[in-house]
């Protein structure tokens, strides 16, 4: 019962996903199974478990159970339990879906993915983590991304999305907000970094030296800068500055505070509190 309700939410979340075609070949063993792409692409899936693995005919699918692991690609998922979801097409078995659920890890070569659920699509290379006692977390090398709700990987655009409650963190910067996209580049050495992060709602920047908030904000990886806006605060120890819009450059500490559009157009305040109890 478990496995069909989690099957249905994730119905309902890639329901608009193309899939990708997988045929079986060989025997159904009771703890492994190899499994080769229908459309050109030689890489097989190995499907591996502790305690057997399960087919039902009826819901057209294969439940591995016990330590289960899944590989394809270079691409591994894996979890307590696996579910391998499929469809027949002129007698082929084609499998375009992996549901997780227990201490799930999902590997590639360039980011790792931990939660307590996931799902993942073999044809978009999109996967989706969800946690409720331990939230998903992503964890690139070089990055480290949170979220409450869901966390969300699309290998082929090299996107993060975290939703609720989202955080991700390098050295001794954090970002936080309601929803944070992360886009990722490969650099020189062929390491995932982020180049860029847009945030939504509830937005906060710390570093050692200050923390900016705002409705919104963009931040560039590179220039360690970032464009805040919406009932934006700037507080550097006692100091706080207050605006509708502000540019924060994180390396050279020079943030410049800009009021809003016409017609809506606050004055820009700043407060700044002496060390000393003297005025």
């Amino acid at each position: 019962m478990q496995n069909q309700s989690f099957h249905r939410y994730f119905s309902g979340v890639f329901g608009a996903v193309s899939l990708l075609a997988v045929i079986v070949y060989g025997s159904a063993g009771a703890y492994g199974q190899s499994l080769q792409s229908a459309n050109g692409d030689n890489a097989p899936v190995t499907v591996e478990a502790d305690d057997g693995i399960e087919w039902i005919r009826e819901d057209q699918m294969y439940v591995a159970r016990g330590n289960a692991r899944a590989e394809r690609g270079g691409v591994v998922v894996a979890a307590d339990t696996l579910t391998a979801l499929y469809r027949d097409q002129s007698g082929a078995t084609d499998i375009y879906r992996i549901e997780a659920i227990g201490n799930v890890v999902i590997t590639s070569e360039k980011q790792t993915g931990y939660g307590e659920r996931a799902v993942y699509d073999l044809d978009e290379a999109v996967a989706v983590l969800l946690g409720t006692k331990q939230p998903p977390r992503l964890e690139t090398g070089t990055e480290t991304i949170t979220a409450r709700d869901s966390l969300e990987y699309w290998d082929k655009r090299q996107i993060a999305v975290a939703r609720g409650n989202a955080e991700a963190k390098k050295d001794d910067r954090t970002i936080r907000a309601d929803t944070l996209i992360a886009r990722f580049e490969e650099d020189a050495a062929g390491t995932l970094v982020a180049k860029r992060m847009d945030a939504v709602g509830n937005v906060v920047i710390t570093t050692a030296e200050e923390v900016a908030r705002g409705d919104e904000g963009i931040y560039n990886v590179d220039s360690e800068t970032a464009i805040l806006q919406g009932n934006v605060r700037i507080t550097r120890g006692e100091n706080q500055l207050n605006g509708e819009r502000a540019e924060v450059n994180l390396k050279t500490g020079i943030s410049k505070l800009l009021a809003g559009p016409e017609g809506t157009r606050q004055r820009v305040r700043g407060l700044f509190n002496p060390k000393s109890g003297k005025k």
